[in-house]
């Protein structure tokens, strides 16, 4: 018998994959960890979110379902998530700290009012800050947070590959960059011979299918990684939301809408009503689906979820048992088309 407040046990268990070339293997499923202490990068609501004991409780059930791969960023919480992150380390052993693969990001301010960017010495400041509250010597993976207008991306790219020679960090990616960004930065990459972005990690889930068109072209033609955050769409892909209902007390549309509001349509609850019926076909539930759908999709290496409670990896297990063929896939993305 597990004891009281123990991580629950799990029939099956993540897989590893490569990510693009960049040597370092993620787990399928990433957690993710940008409501620890906040809710992601967002200033006015730094010290809210998942709790430090919540965290560390989600963290240990995480790691055993196989979810062996961490993404945090230095501004998620104000800094909380990074911390949350170095206590659970802090309590681990070799076997743990060992196999762990973190991934963490820079670009967001640290506070409201705080600087932010991609500047070369600010990037030298953040990581060396991010490795501090982590607790670790070493970053295996080291993103981007979103595109920089004001910088150079040869600036950019260049202190990231003082990093990766030094091997502070073991590669670099992008995230929240569109295809020309990320076009742009692998032909300077090449071109100046500097380390190249190995993946990308943008908004995608069956309600956001934009980069199918744009990103995964590059992501083939490049061999880079794909890991998707949102893959619920803040809630929306849950049956969380209904036509003609207010939202939940306490969800992500009352807390912070933005970014998802466009989701307010009649369209949208048309393809989320026929995507009800198409879990409820397959006796699972709507994020389960929804999650087991991203797996499927041949171009995403892994998919970032972001539970904020251990009750919430539920749909993440039920996912790993749902099987879908070619045809299947297809016909539950065309709901959202």
């Amino acid at each position: 018998m597990r004891p009281s407040g123990a991580p629950p046990a799990y029939d099956r268990r993540v897989e590893q994959r490569a990510l693009g070339r960049s040597g370092v293997a993620v787990s399928h499923v990433i957690l993710g960890c940008g409501n620890f202490g906040g809710v992601g990068s967002a200033p006015r609501l730094f010290g809210q979110g998942t709790s430090r004991d919540d965290a560390l409780r989600l963290l240990d059930a995480a790691w055993d379902l196989g979810i062996t791969t961490l993404d945090t960023a230095d501004a998620y919480g104000g800094g909380r998530s990074e911390e949350y992150i170095g206590a659970w380390l802090a309590t681990k052993g070799a076997g743990v700290r060992d196999r762990v693969v973190i991934a963490t990001k820079t670009f967001n301010p640290m506070e409201d009012g705080g600087d932010r960017g991609l500047g070369a010495a600010r990037i030298r400041r953040q990581v060396e800050s991010s490795l501090r509250r982590l607790g670790v010597e070493r970053i295996p993976l080291y993103l981007a947070h979103a595109f920089d207008p004001d910088v150079p991306q040869e600036e950019t790219l260049t202190a990231f590959d003082e990093l990766v020679r030094h091997g502070t960090v073991g590669a670099v990616g992008a995230s929240n960059f569109s295809a020309e960004q990320l076009a742009e930065a692998l032909e300077i990459s090449a071109l100046e011979g500097l380390t190249r972005y190995e993946w990308v990690q943008n908004a995608f889930s069956l309600l956001e299918q934009g980069d199918r068109e744009t990103i995964f072209p590059l992501c083939r033609e490049h061999g880079l990684g794909f890991t998707p955050f949102a893959p619920l769409a803040g809630g929306w892909l849950t049956g969380k939301y209904r036509r003609g209902e207010e939202p939940p007390p306490g969800s992500r549309m009352t807390v912070r809408p933005e970014g998802s509001e466009h989701y307010r349509s009649g369209p949208t609850f048309d393809a989320l009503e026929a995507f009800e019926r198409a879990a409820a076909d397959r006796d699972v539930s709507m994020a389960a689906l929804a999650v087991a759908w991203l797996l499927h999709v041949p171009e995403v290496t892994a998919v970032v979820v972001g539970p904020n409670t251990v009750a919430q990896l539920a749909p993440v297990a039920e996912a790993l048992d749902v099987t879908l063929d070619t045809e299947e896939r297809a016909s539950i993305g065309a709901l959202f088309a």
